[in-house]
């Protein structure tokens, strides 16, 4: 608890110490009387400070214990000051937004009315990076008795926030929501082996679709009913290697394949398909087996909303290793990945061979503005400009050549 003087102290100290001060020194007949002022203030001060406890006695601020915001977009809080001694004062309240989070003000006077326990008010911020922020304290600042002071104390608090990437502004939810979007028609091929229900024998049923232990309970013929599988595994798995912090326009590559994870379990949610996630770099990062339902969506969420760039190389083997002894049903695996480093898109190719042989793989990368056909560029008119985009157009080419073999 700490004690700073007050502006009332100040002005006091101002208007009645300093010319007391000055009277004592040039007026001896007044010196005593001068010397009392200073010694009253001083002693009024002490005492003011003795009972600094009762300024912030009884106040307790009370937050949420777990805060889900978005990020780029405003959210708020409600917080609750309890006064337990429910006398009339005022509080400031100070909450210190991390590195991160941009609080509209960090500090709130607020007015305890009397005979009352308790009192509310917002406080607002926006988000400007995704993660997880844990707030362990916050600042109390109240008037002592006299109001010659200004008490300060340090409040303990459990306040989490978890910021989650902002799907708003992802142009492919759109489309989603509004109905149609990637659905087309497919021809089913077979009769399919997902078991759907019982039913009575009837001629002409294969004896390998008779369900013998349901015969044998009910003494005549039970049949089971197949229908074709509907129901898909989809994994999304995030490279979040050192090529995932390369800015793509606004964003890095990480943020927007986080964006576009999400995106793609909305969709196999909304389709009915069992949505899973991976994140990995030189090491698994993140698991989710595929399921469906809203909170297994938002499980997904919880597990990749902290995940940041490292600087290290990514490692296909481990991912892949780990994917093939966790998944048993047939799944389509699409890497949000950079494969524009040859060493990489080798190791890739060897990784994903072993997968391929029972799972759909597919890879997805942001292509950097820089690689692309040398010519593309109508400003190419130069010696200088055509070296200066070889660089890209050699690597343009050897995506090519990655797409042709993968």
């Amino acid at each position: 608890m700490k004690l700073v003087p007050s502006t009332l102290l100040i002005w006091i100290v101002v208007a009645v110490g300093f010319p007391a001060a000055m009277v004592a020194a040039l007026v001896p007949g007044a010196r005593w009387i001068a010397i009392a002022s200073i010694a009253l203030i001083a002693i009024a001060a002490l005492i003011d400070a003795v009972q600094r406890r009762r300024a912030l006695g009884g106040i307790r601020v009370e937050l949420p214990a777990l805060a889900r915001f978005f990020k780029d977009r405003d959210a708020e809080i409600r917080v609750r000051v309890r006064n337990e001694s429910r006398t009339s004062r005022r509080v400031r309240i100070g909450i210190v937004a991390p590195e991160g989070i941009e609080a509209v003000s960090e500090d709130q006077q607020v007015d305890l009315p009397q005979d009352s326990d308790a009192a509310e008010f917002v406080w607002r911020a926006t988000p400007r990076r995704r993660g997880r922020y844990v707030f362990a304290s916050v600042y109390l600042e109240a008037p002592s008795r006299f109001g010659l002071w200004s008490v300060r104390d340090r409040a303990a608090a459990n306040m989490e926030i978890r910021v989650y990437p902002n799907l708003r502004s992802a142009r492919e939810l759109r489309a989603l929501r509004h109905g149609t979007a990637g659905i087309r028609a497919m021809r089913q091929i077979g009769r399919g082996r997902e078991f759907e229900k019982l039913r009575e024998y009837v001629p002409g049923d294969s004896f390998d679709e008779i369900h013998w232990k349901a015969t044998a309970r009910r003494g005549h013929p039970i049949t089971k009913v197949f229908q074709v599988e509907r129901t898909q595994e989809i994994y999304v798995v995030i490279d979040a290697s050192r090529l995932s912090a390369r800015p793509m326009g606004e964003e890095s590559a990480l943020e927007r394949a986080i964006v576009a994870g999400l995106v793609v379990g909305a969709a196999a949610e909304r389709r009915g398909d069992l949505f899973g996630i991976a994140a990995f770099s030189h090491q698994v990062e993140a698991f989710a087996r595929a399921r469906n339902g809203k909170a297994h969506y938002a499980a997904c969420r919880d597990a990749i909303y902290q995940i940041q760039s490292r600087p290290v190389s990514p490692d296909f083997e481990e991912i892949a290793t780990f994917l093939r002894l966790r998944l048993r049903r047939r799944a389509m695996i699409l890497f949000l990945t950079s494969l524009d480093d040859p060493v990489l898109a080798e190791s890739f190719t060897r990784a994903t061979r072993l997968l391929a042989r029972r799972h759909l793989v597919m890879a997805g990368m942001l292509r950097p503005e820089s690689i692309g056909p040398l010519f593309r560029d109508e400003h190419v008119d130069k010696a200088e400009n055509i070296y200066r985009n070889l660089a890209g157009h050699l690597a343009w080419k050897r995506l090519r050549e990655l797409e042709a073999s993968l």
